[in-house]
């Protein structure tokens, strides 16, 4: 009882630490910083904390052909693509938004699933998607969740993450990690990331200088990409420790402790129909949650980050871990 009483307050923690990044990663936002520069410095604090993890676990990074193909698909479809349009929204809507539609990452991980020849249909799983798209309906009807109509426009660029989320989640499951754990894999996507993102921040005139004094937005950002990485690494463990199925249910603890974080900290208040919303999306993720296979970190998360993190649902379920 004593372990089981530890293992769930590891699991709040867990929610908790990974629900603050979307709120930081909005404040990182504040000043005006480009998505792409945001990009490069998640990905390389995020590597810096992940490669700490990785070798003091007396492991190295595999740079064999084959694994370098596997960095580069997920640092793409895992944190540059979807990161990147998570910022871009963010700068444009309310934190808890975000993470409300972060939340979908297992619900699309479903169709892809089936597109993949990965899962089965089942009709309750395909409620659970039903009930996440209307979930998604309640916060775009005109007059509802959104402050301002203009914001509309910008829910489609925040649904890329989710979605590249859940499509990383398969192709983990379908091709497997070629013999990496998944701290590997994410200290190994991060720092091919890194390189990717470089160029873009700076062809695309958003890079960051990261000399002193540094403001909240770039306070936030930093530790927002510590955050991950502690709380992914952690996650990894808890998985080991007490099974993917206990673990997957930070997913929910991450899309509530991201509305909860982003009320305080931002001071964000929401209308009726975003609860109704959040409500819906949480009884299509019961829905939709699958048998966990091969994982890499949880929804919700984001990401900002980190992509792993709010991709562990999808990941999990067959998505995250």
């Amino acid at each position: 009882m004593k372990t089981r009483l530890w293992l769930t307050a590891i699991l709040v923690v867990l929610g908790a630490g990974w629900g603050i990044t979307q709120p930081l990663s909005k404040i990182a936002t504040s000043s005006g910083h480009g998505p792409f520069g945001l990009v490069f410095w998640q990905l390389a604090i995020g590597a810096l904390v992940l490669g700490a993890v990785t070798f003091a676990r007396g492991k190295g990074l595999p740079l064999g052909a084959a694994q370098m193909r596997l960095y580069v698909v997920i640092a793409l479809i895992g944190t540059v693509i979807p990161n990147a349009a998570s910022y871009a929204a963010l700068a444009k809507l309310p934190s808890g938004i975000l993470s409300l539609l972060l939340s979908l990452v297992p619900m699309l991980a479903f169709p892809i699933a089936l597109a993949l020849g990965l899962d089965r249909p089942s009709l309750a799983r395909l409620a659970g998607l039903a009930l996440g798209l209307g979930g998604v309906a309640l916060i775009v009807l005109p007059g509802t969740a959104l402050p301002e109509p203009g914001q509309l426009w910008w829910v489609p660029v925040a649904l890329i993450a989710p979605l590249f989320y859940a499509l990383e989640g398969n192709v983990v499951a379908k091709w497997g990690r070629l013999g990496l754990d998944p701290v590997q894999l994410l200290f190994g996507a991060s720092v091919v990331g890194t390189v990717i993102a470089l160029p873009l921040a700076l062809g695309s005139g958003q890079w960051i200088d990261p000399r002193p004094p540094w403001g909240a937005p770039e306070l936030a950002l930093i530790a927002s990409a510590v955050v991950h990485g502690i709380v992914y690494s952690s996650y990894v463990w808890l998985v080991g420790r007490a099974g993917p199925v206990f673990a997957v249910q930070v997913s929910y603890l991450v899309t509530g402790f991201g509305l909860a974080w982003a009320m305080w900290l931002l001071d964000e208040r929401y209308a009726g129909a975003v609860w109704g919303a959040a409500a819906l999306m949480a009884l299509g993720l019961m829905l939709v949650t699958p048998r966990p296979k091969s994982a890499l970190a949880p929804a919700g998360a984001a990401s900002q980050t980190g992509a792993a993190a709010r991709a562990a649902p999808a990941r999990r379920n067959g998505t995250d871990p």
